[in-house]
């Protein structure tokens, strides 16, 4: 497992943009909310930590994972953002469900990196377990959320240049 010896919550800020002056849109799942919040908690305070202002964050929510690609284009078309962080968190279950969720959403959030200029990061975990979910959304493992924030700081200083 790739998280197993990284806490994902772990950067160092010297090495960070500032994020002051950027705008980003957060768009968060209300699937599994115990999880996606947690990823919300860990962006946000990364992104506020770097910089950022508060006023310069927007949050939208959509109803699943599934659902984090529309809501990250229509977020784009709308509102002038540097970048959007998409946070989901799909948890294996019995069916075959969690495989095409998975696919399709990690699919929808790459394409809009190809067609748009605005980097979407992908922030959703794809888990066996809740357990495992629990660790990467500020758990024993860190946060990916903040991981995502990280990213977004990143992505977004170089669609600027």
């Amino acid at each position: 497992m790739a998280t197993v010896n990284k806490n994902l919550s772990v950067y160092d800020k010297a090495t960070i943009p500032n994020a002051n002056g950027l705008r980003f849109g957060i768009v968060v799942s209300e699937w599994n909310s115990e999880i996606t919040e947690g990823l919300y908690s860990g962006a946000i305070e990364a992104l506020l930590d770097c910089g950022a202002k508060e006023s310069d964050i927007i949050r939208w929510d959509v109803p699943g994972s599934f659902e984090l690609t529309f809501g990250s284009k229509k977020m784009i078309q709308s509102l002038k953002i540097d970048a959007v962080i998409a946070i989901g968190s799909v948890i294996q279950g019995e069916t075959k469900h969690f495989d095409f969720v998975c696919d399709a959403t990690a699919q929808g959030i790459k394409d809009l990196n190809v067609i748009t200029d605005v980097p979407v990061i992908f922030c959703v975990l794809t888990d066996n377990t809740m357990q495992q979910a629990i660790d990467r959304s500020g758990g024993k493992h860190g946060n990916k959320g903040t991981e995502a924030a990280i990213a977004a700081i990143k992505m977004a200083v170089l669609g600027k240049s």
